[in-house]
């Protein structure tokens, strides 16, 4: 087990809202703890509005924590403005490259200014590092002097993962980086993401809500709900043996080839709730088809259960997660 590059402990992301005429706090992030390991694609996964995008933001200084810490390799990060050589270490990949990327100057300009701000190459260097870089992302070098309404959606994406390699970072961000693309073009993207690990040893935080392409891509997964990690083990052993209702509802969902393959498992009923009204207890339980008069009256931790993974915990939020009957990896109300 490698140390971890990226630690949140216990860390809680608050913005006000507006409810009527008063204005409340929300947590969109609510006492997190996890963990990004050296070398490692960390995988988080959760619905829309669950807190992904968040912590992605918190983790680059785009977002600021109420209480908690934040630890990268050793050095506890502050709120605000951070370090330039701090900052040249964790890099962003956005989900949408067309917003991200300057409509107005071609990527050669746009790579030469990152370059000339953070001085980590010498000028008369800086043209064969960009080619490089565009080598490694595996882009056409005749592309630099396009701009991005000139190239595809796959194009763009690969451009905006070179630019954050411009830097030499040892972690990369990754806020879905997939989900706006072809599946097609998908493909290749998650293939890059991986050559990019073996070859470069860069740990990489991979935020996504498609668990296919988190099951291919990374060794380690937790899945979020309503601003709390509900589930966290190896990639394997969560796909395997999911132990919280919430987990078992996501990998229903996923797609199949063959129609009842396998025994359908119970799907949660309903929206999320708001966050300005969150139920009693247990967050999932106003959805969960297992739910108790205990899950209304006391609220889950993350708990560590057995696991066939001796490096990787498998934890969950979950009163019953340890009392579920497992049949071929699936699962049935208990």
């Amino acid at each position: 087990m490698t140390d971890p590059i990226l630690y949140f402990n216990d860390v809680t992301v608050s913005f006000m809202a507006r409810r009527g005429k008063t204005k409340k706090p929300i947590n969109a992030a609510d006492h997190v703890t996890l963990s990004v390991r050296q070398g490692e694609i960390f995988g988080l996964v959760g619905e829309s509005g669950s807190g992904k995008s968040t912590l992605a933001r918190l983790a680059v200084g785009l977002n600021s924590f109420a209480s908690g810490s934040v630890v990268f390799d050793g050095t506890i990060l502050e709120n605000g403005k951070r370090p330039l050589a701090l900052r040249q270490r964790i890099q962003m990949v956005f989900q949408d490259p067309y917003s991200s990327l300057d409509p107005r100057m071609s990527v050669r300009q746009q790579f030469m200014e990152i370059l000339k701000v953070h001085k980590s190459i010498p000028a008369d260097q800086r043209v064969a590092h960009c080619e490089k870089i565009f080598t490694q992302v595996e882009l056409p070098v005749s592309l630099l002097d396009a701009r991005p309404r000139q190239m595809s959606g796959g194009q763009r994406q690969r451009v905006a993962i070179a630019r954050a390699l411009l830097l030499s970072p040892d972690l990369l961000v990754a806020d879905e980086p997939v989900s706006a693309l072809d599946v097609s073009v998908q493909a290749g993207i998650v293939q890059l993401f991986a050559h990019l690990r073996s070859q470069l040893g860069v740990s990489i935080f991979f935020i996504a809500h498609d668990l296919a392409v988190v099951r291919h891509l990374c060794d380690r997964v937790a899945v979020m709900y309503m601003g709390k990690i509900v589930e966290e083990a190896s990639t394997d052993e969560l796909f395997a043996n999911p132990r919280h209702p919430y987990t078992r509802a996501l990998l229903d969902s996923i797609p199949r080839l063959v129609p009842d393959a396998h025994e359908h498992v119970a799907a949660p009923e309903g929206e999320p709730p708001s966050l300005l009204r969150l139920p009693s207890g247990c967050r999932f339980r106003s959805r969960c088809p297992y739910a108790t008069e205990r899950c209304a009256n006391e609220e889950p931790t993350l708990l560590a259960l057995a696991s066939s993974e001796a490096t990787a915990p498998h934890l969950a939020s979950c009163h019953y997660a340890n009392n579920l009957e497992v049949y071929g990896g699936r699962r049935s109300a208990p």
